[in-house]
């Protein structure tokens, strides 16, 4: 399954990430960063899908906020709603971790996922679907509800967003409808970052870097008492770019994914 929109805008500040030249270990240790930025009621950590160094970070994320005993629950884009590992004894199977949250392997090779996903349910600690489920995608493609979600210009940039997302590709007509469902499945995680909140202890959520844009995505319907940290996964200099500052509370140092042309793979498939 072919994700245009997510690939697309993660090869954008790959570029940037690539000309900056990325060294992923350097700087402070996973503890260190994560010191800096709690107390949180949520993290927010924003990679590219195809970048296996971001993956590791998200790995060890998890097991250094569990070891802390700081996490409350793994939220994940990569799971729809309704499904989560509540229940499920710590030394479960993975096989049984995936049936339960209904994995998506085709959409999210679980070698990538799997590494962070059982390492919060060998802590103990519940992890949860947060995406909209599928079901639920026609009628809110057509809801002029989400229109009215965020500020016009964030509106306009999310627009714009699903524009380059598919790489120019997709027809005037479609815009519309697509940018409510981004903004849907974006409310549709912050309704389970609040669900699964508790006082002292962080969610931590799993997400395209989109998603956890503070001018575009999940933070923008979360109310401002709630305290989220958002993480975007990439270069320092790439990801303090003037128009990024404001969209991540924290650029974390990954090595971007290998450098694919996405869009020419999104226009062979329309052939």
């Amino acid at each position: 399954m072919f994700r245009p929109f997510t690939f697309r805008l993660a090869a954008l500040l790959s570029c940037a990430v690539l000309a900056t030249g990325c060294a992923s270990r350097a700087g402070p240790d996973t503890g260190q960063r994560l010191a800096a930025l709690l107390p949180a009621d949520a993290i927010l950590l924003g990679e590219q899908h195809d970048a296996p160094d971001h993956q590791r970070v998200q790995r060890d994320v998890v097991q250094a906020l569990a070891a802390r005993g700081q996490l409350a629950a793994l939220a994940l884009e990569m799971a729809e709603q309704g499904h989560d590992t509540r229940g499920l004894p710590a030394d479960v199977s993975e096989a049984q971790v995936q049936a339960a949250l209904q994995w998506n392997e085709a959409a999210w090779p679980w070698r990538a996922y799997g590494p962070a996903v059982m390492a919060a349910v060998r802590a103990g600690v519940p992890v949860l679907g947060a995406n909209l489920p599928r079901a639920q995608l026609r009628s809110r493609m057509a809801d002029p509800q989400f229109d009215t979600l965020l500020p016009g210009p964030a509106l306009k940039a999310q627009q714009q967003a699903i524009r380059l997302g598919h790489c120019g590709m997709l027809p005037e007509s479609q815009i519309t409808p697509m940018t409510r469902v981004q903004i849907a499945r974006d409310l549709a995680m912050a309704q389970t970052l609040r669900a699964a909140a508790q006082p002292g202890r962080t969610v931590l959520l799993l997400a395209g870097r989109g998603h956890v844009d503070r001018l575009l995505g999940v933070p923008q319907h979360l109310p401002r008492e709630f305290q989220t940290k958002s993480i975007g996964l990439g270069a320092d200099k790439a990801l303090s770019a003037p128009d990024l500052t404001a969209s991540f509370d924290l650029a974390w140092p990954a090595a971007p994914g290998p450098d694919i042309d996405h869009c020419a793979q999104f226009q062979a498939q329309r052939r």
